[in-house]
């Protein structure tokens, strides 16, 4: 008789998974505005304190949650994003040439991550011709209409956050979490994945797994999420 295991890639604490960061490194992080933004491993890389980074991102945090601590303390050496008007800290650092920014349209933005987990090596879009997001770049005209060449992004690690994952690295996110978190863990070399419910391997239902296992290389258990809402608009009582 064969017994047959799943692969346990469960690290302790986001601590330990973030020990894995070199210097340097590139990091794709999930998340749209606040939410389902990985806080824990986003907290572990601030307090080791971890410099030179690349950060590819829709956007920065607010200045005091997210990405933004990782900036206030001057991690972060370049940051490729979308979407950046919530935080000042970011916008004094990238007016004074403090920091490194590239702008991305955002269908192009994910798109181009899609290509890098695909192994696509470039796409057309016409989105950005004609703009400064389109300089330096290949264009080409097809059936009478112009378009723009993009490269795919890829990373060294990929921080994901998924509402439940098992030991083997299969993830099922919930609701609006669902953004950037599924394509970003294809498109790196190394993703370490938080979870809210860590189960074990095989409690999750296949056909409600969302990022397979074998994109996922690391996987924790979160603690205390604060799940900030950015922008808190309620309807006025009559």
């Amino acid at each position: 008789m064969i017994e047959y295991r799943a692969m346990n890639k469960v690290v302790a604490s986001a601590a330990d998974a973030v020990a894995l960061v070199p210097e340097g490194a590139t990091i794709m992080m999930g998340g749209f505005g606040l939410c389902g933004i990985p806080e824990n491993l986003i907290a572990a890389l601030h307090d080791r304190g971890t410099k030179g980074l690349t950060v590819i991102s829709n956007n920065a945090g607010v200045d005091d949650f997210g990405i933004g601590v990782l900036l206030k303390t001057r991690q972060v050496r370049k940051m490729i994003a979308t979407y950046v008007g919530e935080n000042k800290e970011f916008e004094r650092q990238f007016l004074t040439g403090e920091l490194e920014v590239e702008l991305v349209p955002q269908g192009t933005f994910a798109e181009r991550i899609r290509a890098g987990g695909a192994g696509i090596a470039g796409f057309f879009t016409p989105t950005g011709f004609g703009t400064l997001a389109a300089e330096g770049k290949e264009t080409r005209t097809i059936d009478g209409r112009p378009y723009v060449l993009e490269r795919p992004l890829l990373a060294d690690f990929a921080f994901v956050k998924a509402w439940k994952g098992d030991r083997a690295g299969n993830l099922v996110y919930r609701r609006t979490a669902r953004n950037f978190n599924p394509v970003m863990a294809t498109a790196a070399r190394v993703t370490i994945a938080e979870v809210e419910h860590l189960v074990g391997a095989g409690e999750i239902d296949p056909d409600h797994v969302i990022t397979p296992g074998i994109f996922v290389q690391k996987i924790l258990q979160g603690a205390r999420y604060e799940k900030r809402i950015e922008k808190r608009t309620v309807r006025e009582q009559p």
